[in-house]
């Protein structure tokens, strides 16, 4: 197993439209693996195979207090989500440092493949909603950043091109 690199904001890579996986096999149960152990090393509950630039519809998350109930999601889709709404801060290991409020859905339901290339529909609420729909929007090429309006969205770009700027000439 190995330790991604995680993409950070605004990469223009976060943006691209990840495509479906053909055939759930020993490769993408390896990257699958990579970015359980990414996401527990960067302290996150969920990530995306965009965010580490790969581009298959493919995700981890555990929002477990244990930190040992890894899901990991192959070609998720939403298959129903409650009316009822809520917003909550989140947070995102692209963007980092950053949290605003941002509404999704409380309840969702999300058919997904495996890492045995089974089909389950998982009935997600609460934070493991909210994670699921973060990590299928990076799926989708959109961030949580998104969601805020172009002043905060351009504060937060500007903030982290900033920084990445001073990591570089350290």
């Amino acid at each position: 197993m190995a330790i991604l690199n995680i993409l950070e904001y605004p990469d223009p890579r976060l943006h691209k439209v990840a495509v479906p996986v053909v055939e759930v096999n020993d490769q993408i149960r390896a990257i699958a693996a990579d970015m359980l152990e990414t996401m527990y090393a960067a302290n996150g509950v969920g990530l995306a195979a965009t965010q580490v630039d790969i581009h298959q519809r493919m995700l981890v998350m555990d929002t477990s207090e244990s930190r040992k109930e890894p899901f990991i999601l192959i070609n998720p889709e939403i298959v129903w989500a409650s009316d009822e709404t809520s917003t909550g801060d989140e947070g995102c290991l692209s963007v980092p440092e950053i949290y605003d409020g941002v509404e999704r859905h409380v309840r969702v339901h999300v058919k997904a493949q495996d890492e045995h290339g089974q089909w389950r529909t998982i009935e997600a609420e609460g934070l493991q909603a909210v994670c699921v729909q973060h990590e299928m929007d990076h799926l989708m090429g959109k961030l949580f950043v998104e969601y805020l309006s172009p002043l905060k969205r351009n504060r937060i770009k500007a903030k982290l091109l900033k920084r990445q700027k001073s990591k570089t000439t350290d």
